[in-house]
């Protein structure tokens, strides 16, 4: 997701939608409170200005040139919510790797008519290789199961069956339905 691909975003998010209740995919790089404060317009003009500012925060996927999803990857620390959240905050493990070397898969957003087709894989697996090509260590997902139907809403997290099919591992379960999970990046330099 780099500027020159904003408008095709937008049109995925819906240009006062904002995808899920407005968040604009801010909701896992803000604290509550700061989030909280901010209205729509203010989310879509805040992940407009990271957009722009770089590196990329995510990958669109796009079908006959039209985007039709959207996964939020990047720097674990990027995103204080998430890392600082009871369900997906770091483990205590003295063997976590460099903190600064994780990546966190945050969310998805795929466009009606193309759900339930594969493409949240597809997504997780580009968002992988993503962060290998940055150098991560290791991507980490805290997404939820699936044996109990969805409230409105929780599948943006990602599917945990997604996940462990790509090869993540649980390594923390804080959380009934939400599983910490990690892939590590054995093979980045």
């Amino acid at each position: 997701m780099t500027a020159d691909r904003w408008a095709d975003l937008e049109e995925l998010f819906g240009p006062q939608r904002g995808a899920n209740s407005g968040c604009w995919c801010m909701w896992p790089r803000l604290s509550g409170a700061d989030y909280k404060a901010m209205d729509r317009a203010d989310r879509k003009d805040a992940f407009r200005a990271m957009v722009e500012a770089g590196p990329p925060p995510g990958l669109l996927a796009y079908s006959d040139g039209k985007a039709v999803g959207w996964c939020a990857v990047g720097p674990r620390l990027a995103s204080p919510r998430f890392n600082g959240a009871k369900s997906s905050r770091p483990t205590d493990d003295a063997a976590e790797p460099d903190p600064a070397r994780v990546y966190a898969i945050t969310c998805f957003f795929i466009r009606t008519g193309f759900r339930r087709q594969g493409l949240m894989k597809r997504l997780a697996g580009a968002a992988v290789a993503f962060a290998r090509e940055n150098d991560a260590l290791a991507v980490d997902a805290c997404a939820i199961e699936t044996e109990k139907p969805f409230m409105w809403g929780e599948g943006f997290v990602g599917v945990a069956s997604v996940f462990e099919e790509l090869g993540f591992s649980e390594v923390a379960r804080r959380s009934p339905r939400r599983p910490l999970m990690r892939l590590g990046l054995s093979s980045a330099s």
